[in-house]
C-alpha cells in the first residue's frame, strides 16, 4: 500500500514519528515535506498530498498540522478527496468503512504519538463497507460542484 504524509511545521515530529513506523511496517511512504519545524504554509503541503491521493485511487494520505484542522479544511477542497480529522481509533476505522475517506488527518498538539500510531493503523486496515455507504459517499462527491 502506498501513503503519501505530509505535514507543516506544527505537526513535522508527528509526521516523522508516523513514516518511520509505516517504512517499518512495509509501507510504500512518500514524504511530501515539511522537513523541518520552520514555518511553513499548510495548503501547499495538502496540495501536493491531494495531488497524489488523487492520482491513484489505491494511494490513501496522511496530512497533520498543529490541530490536524487547518489542513484537513485544505484538502477537502479538492474535488475527490475526502479528508477525515480522526483523533481516536474508532473514528479512523468509521471514516474508511462508512466514508470511504482516503486522507487522515490529525494534530500533533491534541494527541501523542503512540495514539496516533493507533489510528493510523486503524485507518489503512479498515476497508469501506459500500452498500447504504456508497450512496452517501456519491452525493458527497456531488456537492464538489458547489464549492467555492
Amino acid at each position: 500500500m502506498r501513503i503519501v504524509i505530509g505535514s507543516d511545521h506544527g505537526g513535522y515530529h508527528l509526521k516523522e514519528s508516523i513514516r518511520l513506523d509505516l517504512e517499518q511496517n512495509g509501507y510504500e511512504v512518500v514524504d511530501c515535506g515539511t522537513h523541518s519545524t520552520d514555518s511553513c504554509d499548510y495548503p501547499d503541503i495538502a496540495r501536493e498530498v491531494t495531488a497524489q491521493v488523487n492520482a491513484d485511487a489505491k494511494t490513501f494520505g496522511i496530512l497533520i498540522c498543529g490541530t490536524g484542522i487547518g489542513i484537513g479544511i485544505a484538502a477537502n477542497k479538492v474535488p475527490g478527496i475526502r479528508a477525515a480529522l480522526c483523533h481516536d481509533t474508532f473514528s479512523a476505522k468509521a471514516a474508511r468503512a462508512h466514508n470511504n475517506a482516503n486522507i487522515l488527518t490529525m494534530g500533533e498538539r491534541v494527541i501523542g504519538p503512540g495514539l496516533a500510531l493507533e489510528i493510523v493503523h486503524a485507518f489503512l486496515q479498515a476497508e469501506f463497507e459500500g452498500g447504504r455507504h456508497e450512496r452517501r459517499v456519491r452525493k458527497i462527491a456531488e456537492l464538489e460542484g458547489e464549492r467555492s
